[in-house]
């Protein structure tokens, strides 16, 4: 029997954006074995250093975890992309000196989770519906995400390939039904795939 728990933030967490249709934990649900389970401890609007304080609410009998962390630290930067910059490297001076206040506390969830005794995987923040301005931000910030990842050798989901379709999205940064049967179905092959840590970084898609 496997008991997945999804936390972090409303990328799991999307009840409320799709309108009546089911949740991420609810397709999940519906990719696995009846025996199976599901626990849902993502918070909409969380952030990296809250994930510390739902995985105290870990169920003893977990079997892997999934974690989606990081997009809404990025969106509490988001004001950065309004100032004005006379070049295009005081432009990345800004991107970078958010990333360098990110990557730490993203880094501090990923140490966490890869303390506990089962599969571990994190998910990059996806593109999302928001252009190509905000792709090419959130690179920098995906790639923190990455090199924090595979540092600790634990697990990646990654939801940029997964979810590449303006489908998959209810609004301009939540999973829609279509975006969250892709990730569920993501996280089923991720959970039926893998049964213990590995020595190093597994990708996903």
């Amino acid at each position: 029997m496997k008991h997945i728990v999804l936390c972090g933030d409303s990328i799991f967490d999307n009840a409320s954006y799709v309108d009546g249709g089911p949740d991420v934990a609810a397709q999940l649900r519906a990719c696995l074995d009846p025996e199976d389970k599901v626990t849902l401890l993502a918070v909409d609007g969380s952030i990296s250093r809250q994930v510390e304080t739902q995985l105290v609410d870990l169920p003893s009998d977990a079997t892997h975890l999934i974690v989606s962390t990081g997009g809404n630290d990025v969106l509490h930067n988001a004001a950065l992309l309004e100032q004005k910059t006379a070049t295009i490297a005081s432009a990345m001076a800004v991107l970078m000196a958010a990333n360098g206040a990110f990557a730490p506390e993203h880094a501090g969830a990923v140490q966490l989770a890869r303390q506990l005794d089962l599969p571990v995987a994190f998910c990059t923040i996806y593109d999302a519906n928001m252009g190509p301005l905000i792709t090419t931000a959130l690179s920098i910030f995906n790639d923190a995400i990455t090199r924090n990842v595979h540092a600790a050798g634990v697990d990646l989901i990654d939801l940029r390939l997964i979810c590449p379709e303006i489908g998959d999205y209810a609004n301009p940064i939540e999973p829609s039904v279509q975006g969250g049967e892709k990730i569920a179905a993501a996280i089923s092959r991720y959970a039926k795939a893998v049964r213990q840590q590995g020595a190093g970084t597994r990708v996903f898609v």
